[in-house]
């Protein structure tokens, strides 16, 4: 950052980075406490995940019941969902509803992305710049960058040769993309790929399914949302108020509570049965605790999903590919699907095992494998993101003595909670690494809580500090990570390589990205704030 950017900062009270559910709420949240905050947009327009994930059947797999703000009975009111499971175009639809009636928009610089920032340990203040050459100083710096915000492009050669049109999905063109009768080939099989697979399979000419990994999926049931239900959905919101920020993952259900091995064989199979027909995440929320920490337990719910997927698939061939076998229920992962598997009944429908025969490179015509080659007029690269810290590793963030966090995270992944790290003095975050996320929480959920949790401790340091500087102290950022480390490897899902772990990204630290358990999160958080902020020096 030059000098020059520095003089003519101007001041602000805070910085809000991002414009999706948590910068909004952050916006709303800081700006009713009296602060002068300003909040930067890279997008367009409001929505965050929603705004630049709008490939071919983008929906959420969180029920629009739980899947929305709880601050304002107003809102709550106004709002008529129109599915159980909103797709993409009605939740930017919400969320551009609640910019409206807050009136948001007047603090938000949108085509803005921020690219530096810096602290001013003299001034006790953060220099903030963005790509237009203009800086900002502030006192607090909120970025709200969700966790899966920087995709993660394949490492292919070759793609400037391809003379065929290239989209990942979570930068899909807002005028969308003409796709009938084309050769179209999708790259990755996980949640976002089964999305745009069911979608497109009906309209493309030939749709190659590049699977590396097979998944468990659930078939979701998602009827639409008439009045009596609205009605019904309301009639709940006072008793889902309290309970989605007590739950296990920020539902309106919970875990079990019964333990797996004093429940007879047949009572478990119904109980997975009437969870399988709920056709939403209430199988794995709502599903025996052990699923996720005992080998047997999570063999059995193994073997029942794939007894599930099995009958769906027609082509027997195709089953032994279809079916994952690597590894077990719930420790990646899971998506809801509609008519995923039954795509691959279609005659043009191809699936290309990936694993037995990995892409190698871009031709000018396609992708190619160790074996063959494909012909392609489309690629979507369906390859995820780098997760939890890809985005705000983006941004040159330098906290005390020039300290990088991009640099520090290289060599591992720490936070105190997910909310601040120790050498960033007043930089607050949201969907953190080490904070409950989108791996097992709904995001509305955890994001308030989180922002809630920063608005308040803020209040607090700007009442009590002399100088109104907070930062956690190295041993308190320690021994939360040691819990978090006790947490997870208590489950499979520690155990097992995704994009939970940063397994995706070649060279990232591995450590589970997401804290597992919202509600037990959440206590710690009020704990922490209780006792006056403990494990954080205050001046």
């Amino acid at each position: 950052m030059s000098q020059n950017a520095t003089e003519v900062a101007r001041d602000c009270d805070a910085v809000v980075i991002g414009a999706g559910f948590a910068g909004l709420y952050a916006l709303h949240r800081l700006r009713g406490m009296g602060l002068d905050v300003r909040a930067f947009e890279a997008g367009s327009g409001v929505g965050g995940t929603w705004y630049w994930n709008r490939y071919p059947g983008a929906r959420t797999d969180s029920e629009a019941e739980v899947y929305q703000y709880w601050f304002s009975d107003e809102l709550l009111a106004e709002w008529n969902w129109q599915e159980r499971f909103p797709a993409q175009a009605e939740t930017e639809r919400y969320l551009n509803f609640v910019a409206d009636r807050l009136d948001l928009r007047k603090d938000i610089a949108f085509n803005t992305r921020v690219t530096a920032a810096h602290w001013d340990e003299a001034a006790a203040r953060w220099v903030v710049q963005t790509d237009g050459g203009d800086a900002v100083r502030c006192r607090w710096l909120v970025p709200c960058l969700g966790p899966l915000s920087e995709p993660a492009e394949p490492p292919f050669p070759g793609r400037e040769a391809y003379r065929g049109t290239v989209l990942h999905t979570a930068r899909w063109p807002r005028e969308g993309i003409d796709l009938r009768g084309k050769r179209v080939g999708v790259v990755g099989t996980a949640a976002t790929g089964i999305q745009v697979i069911q979608t497109i399979a009906h309209e493309v000419g030939a749709l190659y399914v590049f699977q590396r990994t097979a998944n468990y999926t659930i078939p979701m049931r998602n009827p639409k949302v008439d009045d009596a239900a609205r009605e019904r959905m309301r009639a709940r919101y006072p008793e889902n108020r309290q309970r989605v920020f007590d739950s296990f993952i920020g539902f309106h259900f919970d875990l079990d509570p019964r333990d797996w091995d004093q429940v007879p064989k047949e009572e478990r199979r119904r109980t997975l049965e009437a969870l399988w027909d709920k056709g939403s995440l209430q199988f794995w929320g709502s599903n025996f605790i052990k699923v996720i920490m005992d080998e047997a337990a999570n063999r059995e719910v193994s073997d029942f999903v794939r007894e599930k997927m099995r009958a769906r698939i027609r082509k027997p061939e195709l089953a032994e590919k279809l079916l994952p076998t690597t590894h077990g229920f719930g420790t990646r992962r899971t998506p809801l699907d509609s008519g995923y598997l039954e795509v691959f009944d279609l005659d043009h429908v191809h699936l290309v095992d990936v694993k037995a025969d990995p892409i190698q490179a871009f031709t000018d015509t396609g992708l190619k494998t160790g074996t063959a080659a494909y012909e392609l007029d489309v690629i979507i690269l369906a390859t995820g993101f780098d997760a939890g810290t890809g985005t705000l590793g983006r941004i040159d963030i330098r906290g005390r003595d020039g300290l990088s966090l991009k640099d520090e995270w290289k060599k591992e992944i720490s936070t105190a909670m997910g909310l601040q790290k120790h050498g960033f003095p007043n930089l607050f975050m949201t969907a953190a690494p080490l904070a409950p996320s989108a791996a097992f929480c709904n995001m509305p959920t955890c994001l308030q809580q989180q922002v809630d949790w920063i608005a308040d401790c803020i209040d607090y340091v700007r009442r009590t500090g002399d100088r109104q500087v907070i930062e956690p102290t190295p041993e308190f950022e320690a021994q939360w990570v040691k819990h978090h480390d006790q947490v997870a490897n208590a489950t499979l899902i520690a155990k097992t390589p995704s994009w939970w772990l940063g397994s995706n990204v070649p060279g990232k630290p591995q450590r589970l990205l997401s804290y597992i358990g919202a509600g037990n999160y959440r206590q710690a958080c009020n704990d922490v704030a209780q006792k006056g902020y403990a494990g954080f020096v205050i001046s």
